[in-house]
């Protein structure tokens, strides 16, 4: 196995913090890596470790102690080792290394992209702020709200099948979606915070998401977890949207609408998108298409161009990923 692979299957087996001179001792004890001629191998061990910080490889994290060594552990075993016990968050450094320049984007900044990504699904979006409502401000609108909401309309082209499922049942001409946007999440708990969070606010729509632009390799399990325990799908965002990806697809639900009512009643704006779908619905077919243009107005703005995606991440500090080819 290579260097790199050899230092993590030992964090993996040791399980604990340990320092790279641990880690050397259990990859010469269990003949993972020839070193060959290396004068100072343990040295080579530090400084892969120092590599996986600056090179923003989110599996593993390392804590700088009162002599100011590092001693380092596997984020996927962070639970089992008790490191929140052990020590204070801010004293535990990960990938990107806290001290390079932090990122200065905010989340709001991700709705846009969001919106480019589920447009080129043709999915409508709108942007729901919780801050508008009744009580808004206080922590638990945050629990009641969506992030973003959809609306993904079935695309019939025939007027008379249009008038024949309109008549037969509305509730099956549409799907509506709700949306929770993270920046990032890098551990299990902020993944569990995020994600009930996101079950708590989409109780009421057909497909729940949780949507982030970064997720730590080490929690796909759990993500697999949670998705076949709760049905909220998770959406990987890519600063390219056009490159987003569904991780994990969402259960479809029938829609509660008692929680709808509730909604409508504390946020203007969400009784205004339902307003909007409800007029499109039920518009006459010679009002049909500018009502659909009336609905997009009122929806979020989205991104066309790879050059456009590029000057709004650059605008907002939004870091751009790059894929190889």
């Amino acid at each position: 196995m290579t260097i790199k692979e050899a230092t993590l299957k030992s964090l993996d087996e040791i399980r604990d913090l340990t320092d790279y001179q641990g880690v050397y001792e259990h990859i010469v004890k269990n003949n993972y890596y020839d070193f060959g001629a290396s004068k100072t191998p343990a040295s080579t061990i530090s400084a892969c470790l120092g590599d996986f910080i600056r090179n923003g490889d989110t599996r593993v994290r390392r804590i700088k102690t009162k002599s100011s060594s590092y001693i380092y552990y596997l984020t996927k075993n962070e639970l089992e080792i008790g490191v929140d016990l052990l020590y204070d968050e801010s004293e535990i450094e990960s990938a990107p290394n806290r001290k390079s320049k932090p990122k200065s984007y905010k989340e709001r900044s991700l709705h846009t992209l969001l919106s480019s990504y589920l447009k080129n699904t043709k999915t409508y979006s709108k942007t729901i702020f919780h801050e508008q409502s009744k009580n808004g401000k206080t922590s638990n609108s945050i629990w009641s709200h969506p992030d973003m909401v959809g609306i993904k309309f079935l695309n019939l082209q025939s007027k008379t099948s249009r008038s024949f499922l309109n008549s037969i049942n509305r509730v099956d001409t549409f799907k509506i979606s709700s949306y929770e946007l993270k920046k990032e999440i890098n551990s299990d708990s902020e993944l569990k915070k995020a994600y009930f969070q996101a079950v708590s606010n989409s109780s009421w729509a057909n497909f729940g998401y949780l949507v982030a632009l970064e997720y730590s390799d080490s929690l796909k399990d759990e993500m697999e977890r949670l998705n076949q325990s709760f049905g909220i799908g998770i959406i990987q965002l890519d600063s390219n949207p056009f490159r987003s990806k569904i991780l994990f697809p969402a259960s479809y639900n029938e829609l509660d609408f008692k929680t709808i009512d509730k909604l409508c009643k504390i946020n203007n704006e969400f009784e205004q998108f339902i307003e909007q779908v409800d007029k499109l619905m039920t518009a006459h077919e010679r009002y049909y298409k500018s009502t659909e243009k009336e609905l997009e107005e009122f929806c979020d703005k989205y991104l066309l161009t790879d050059p456009e995606i590029e000057k709004y991440c650059k605008s907002n500090n939004i870091p751009i990923t790059e894929k190889n080819n």
